[in-house]
């Protein structure tokens, strides 16, 4: 797990500046019609940090609990693509900052303990998975090179 914590740690710091390089322009433009522009994706991911920060504080507490949510929801409701683009650079930034701290608080004999998002996961194994998940995206709004993600 420290592995994942550290690199956490890692995308954030390098990703946020990258982020910041893009244009409000670049970053309101939408690909095709029905498909998310780079704001809505950095908004997908802002959207998945407060799931998982949910998921690896409840999971300590309740025994298998169920927390899953419906990303396209989630990005219409939050209404990202009207957003200021370094408003949601920072809110990603503060977000997956709060997560690696409550990642370090979680005690190894947790590590475990298992959250159903769909099949069931341990806490160890979400927070690996969420690094690939950030990675994914990230490549896709900065039009780097693919990171394949299940």
């Amino acid at each position: 797990m420290n592995n994942s914590i550290l690199q956490l740690e890692v995308i954030v710091s390098k990703y946020s500046f990258l982020l910041q390089q893009l244009t409000e322009e670049n970053a309101s433009n939408k690909p095709a019609p029905g498909k998310w522009s780079k704001k809505e994706l950095v908004g997908h991911m802002i959207d998945s940090a407060q799931n998982n920060i949910r998921r690896f504080i409840v999971a300590q507490y309740e025994i298998k609990p169920a927390i899953s949510y419906a990303q396209d929801h989630w990005v219409d409701a939050a209404d990202y693509q009207h957003y200021p683009f370094q408003d949601i650079i920072h809110l990603w930034a503060l977000l997956n900052k709060h997560l690696v701290r409550v990642l370090k608080n979680i005690p190894v004999s947790m590590y475990p303990k298992e959250v159903f998002t769909g099949s069931l996961h341990s806490i160890e194994w979400l927070a690996a998975d969420y690094n690939k998940h950030l990675l994914h995206h990230l490549h896709q709004v900065l039009d780097l090179e693919e990171i394949a993600y299940p």
